[in-house]
């Protein structure tokens, strides 16, 4: 296992083996949480998924999400100006590619090859935490589910209390206070908060509640529904996410409202971005742990630099990897002395730049994407409130990943996330914000 230097903006650095990573606290579970909870500073051990039901395992980090060892071609480059970028990992909804339990969820026994004999072993990536419906963290969470009902029952409603209880849940903590609230109580939790709370404090509240599935599905449904498209929400949502992840919004969007998702999302799209969309969705991109080749990288930076073809350019970005992304991002500035980014800023306009930027950018530094695409909701006069509220909501799924999210933002835009998100929100919808972040 690699030790990385604490970068600037202070990126996952490890300390010694078995250890939790620096920088990193868990934040302190309300009302007792199970002990089967990792310990703080703790992490599920990569390579293991919880069976369905059951929460991961205790155990140590074991090494970076998805980071290649350093020096491996399509590992992350030095920066310029002593910028130093943290190690690629993958952010909410980018699950790691390590192996999974032998024989679990579909996935390959350990040892066997899908390429056949004599090929690399490719593993095909797992679900992120909270993509397997009906998956529950272990424990009593009646203590949590009596909050809730206490503060919205009669007269008024204790908001602080509703922030409280659900702003620290993880994915399968905020499942098993849902599947609780119902079972415990005879009660539809998100009915109850809808009828208690209005504006952008309930669509965060029910973003919360709903976990990262069903939040992915609902957002696109929004994005595409009625006159006009949401593409900012289709490209949070869709591009540069896992095949795993990918299948498993498919499948929750089709049986939620009976449509294809692939024929939806398409319809309502122009030519080119309508490419691009069409070949992510078939979840088909070359996983994490496959090799990468040169000759592969060298044809498609050459396809990258000449004449502009959008059908390829779009199969190129929907069919690599992120290592995949890496290595083109490197070779390309190697040879053509620019950046990718700034080739794509040249080349490009509209939805298909903030398209293929989003894909780039979750490639070489998810962390820096995240912060850039906040700062976007709060730039210029007023505040894009729907947009905030899906990019903190989604955001602080991950807390390790919101860690080194937050140091970017400090990095890039010398002030603290929370303050500037403080700043530019109000009343219960900006408590709610802040403390998703904290």
């Amino acid at each position: 296992m690699s030790h990385y230097n604490q970068p600037p903006y202070g990126g996952y650095a490890q300390g010694p083996p078995g250890g939790p990573p620096q920088g990193y606290h868990q934040p302190q579970q309300p009302y007792g949480a199970p002990a089967q909870y990792p310990p703080r500073g703790q992490y599920p051990p990569q390579g293991q998924y919880p069976p369905q039901g059951q929460y991961p395992p205790q155990g140590p980090p074991q090494g970076h999400y998805g980071a290649p060892p350093q020096g491996h071609y399509g590992a992350p480059s030095p920066q310029p100006h002593g910028y130093h970028a943290p190690p690629p990992q993958p952010p909410y909804g980018h699950a790691p590619p390590n192996q999974p339990p032998p024989g679990a969820h579909g996935f390959p026994p350990q040892g066997q090859a899908p390429g056949g004999y004599g090929q690399p072993q490719v593993i095909p990536s797992r679900p992120s935490l909270g993509y397997i419906p009906g998956t529950l963290a272990p424990g009593d969470f009646r203590p949590q589910a009596d909050a809730l009902r206490k503060a919205m029952k009669g007269f008024g409603t204790d908001e602080k209390a509703l922030i409280a209880v659900l702003a620290p849940l993880d994915p399968l903590q905020v499942a098993a206070v849902r599947d609780t609230f119902s079972k415990h109580l005879g009660r539809d939790l998100v009915k109850d908060v809808k009828s208690e709370t209005s504006g952008y404090f309930e669509q965060g509240l029910i973003s919360v509640i709903n976990g990262p599935l069903l939040h992915d599905v609902e957002s696109i449904h929004s994005a595409i529904d009625g006159a006009g498209t949401k593409e900012w929400l289709l490209n949070d949502i869709l591009l540069g996410r896992s095949n795993a992840d990918l299948n498993a919004i498919r499948t929750a969007y089709e049986i939620r409202y009976g449509r294809s998702l692939s024929r939806d999302v398409e319809s309502d799209l122009s030519f080119g971005t309508s490419e691009l969309f069409a070949t992510a969705l078939r979840a088909a991109r070359h996983e994490e742990s496959a090799p990468v080749n040169p000759q592969t990288i060298e044809a498609d930076v050459r396809c990258l630099q000449g004449p502009k073809n959008v059908k390829e350019v779009c199969a190129i970005f929907a069919r690599s990897s992120d290592a995949e992304i890496r290595a083109i991002d490197q070779t390309f500035h190697s040879r053509y002395h620019t950046s990718l980014e700034k080739h794509i800023e040249k080349e490009f306009s509209g939805h298909m730049e903030d398209a293929l930027l989003h894909m780039l950018r979750t490639a070489t530094d998810p962390a820096m994407r995240d912060a850039m695409l906040l700062e976007d909701c709060m730039r210029g006069m007023g505040t894009k409130d729907e947009r905030l509220v899906v990019r903190v909501v989604r955001t602080h799924w991950d807390r390790r990943h919101k860690d080194t999210m937050k140091r970017a933002y400090q990095h890039k835009f010398g002030k603290p996330l929370v303050e500037r998100v403080r700043g530019e929100t109000s009343g219960d919808y900006g408590r709610l914000m802040v403390a998703l972040l904290e």
